[in-house]
């Protein structure tokens, strides 16, 4: 089965510059399964829910279709990389207490990702859509960033990005669903670094074929100028969404 694969070509900006996931999202994960002893972690990238997990699990076999993101990945004693599509673990029947999936279902071939965890979760596991949308920042910038958004880059979105700005919300879940509790990542970020970040969307990658630089060149300038003191650091926020289920 062959992937969209919008990331790879940029793996190592993707490592440097994509947020990590609060810890109280991997203490409330933990926290559902019966027994924290094995995670799955689908579509893992470069391992920034993966490791977080590992503080919490036993165990953690992490894995991803590209294999320049596995590449880059954080190492950790208690997380085993593997490439392998989503649909196609490898893993044995009922063997993982949690699946989770952070910023890559809406990748995936949705029905045939649902058979494979049903196959390897344990009866009462878990499955966990993770995804973030549009960054907040504050009135000084933020006008900046939801322009580059969706108006200079929005023809470039790939469709699978609705799915994103929706929390996943449109998505089939056959699962009986649990609310988790609000939370967001935050983190204090240079202008530098939020530039990077753009600079790894997948709609970036599309408009600098069509367009070349300068889409993103010009965003830098504005913000930059927007931001004042480039070293000085601001608080971006990223809301999460949930869909977590027992299976």
């Amino acid at each position: 089965m062959s992937f969209k694969d919008h990331f790879s070509s940029r793996s190592a900006d993707y490592a440097a510059y994509r947020p990590t996931y609060p810890p109280e999202l991997a203490d409330y994960l933990a926290g559902l399964c019966e027994t924290p002893d094995v995670a799955l972690d689908v579509g893992c990238g470069n391992g920034q829910l993966s490791v977080l997990l590992a503080g919490r699990f036993a165990s953690v076999l992490a894995t991803d279709a590209s294999a320049r993101q596995i590449e880059s990945a954080v190492p950790h004693e208690r997380v085993t990389y593997r490439v392998a599509p989503a649909e196609r673990s490898g893993l044995p029947e009922r063997s993982v207490d949690l699946v989770t999936a952070a910023q890559a279902a809406h990748w995936f071939d949705l029905p045939a990702f649902y058979e494979e965890v049903r196959r390897v979760a344990k009866p009462g596991g878990v499955l966990a859509l993770v995804t973030y949308g549009v960054i907040r920042a504050d009135p000084d910038i933020d006008p900046v960033v939801q322009h580059f958004y969706k108006d200079v880059i929005g023809p470039y979105w790939p469709p699978e990005r609705r799915h994103v700005e929706e929390g996943y919300r449109g998505f089939d879940f056959p699962f009986p669903e649990l609310t988790p509790p609000d939370m967001d990542i935050a983190v204090s970020w240079r202008a530098a670094d939020l530039i990077g970040y753009a600079d790894t969307w997948s709609a970036v990658r599309a408009a600098e074929k069509a367009l070349g630089r300068e889409p993103i060149d010009a965003f830098a300038r504005d913000l930059v100028a927007a931001w004042g003191d480039p070293e000085r650091r601001r608080t971006i926020r990223f809301p999460l969404s949930f869909r977590i289920g027992r299976v």
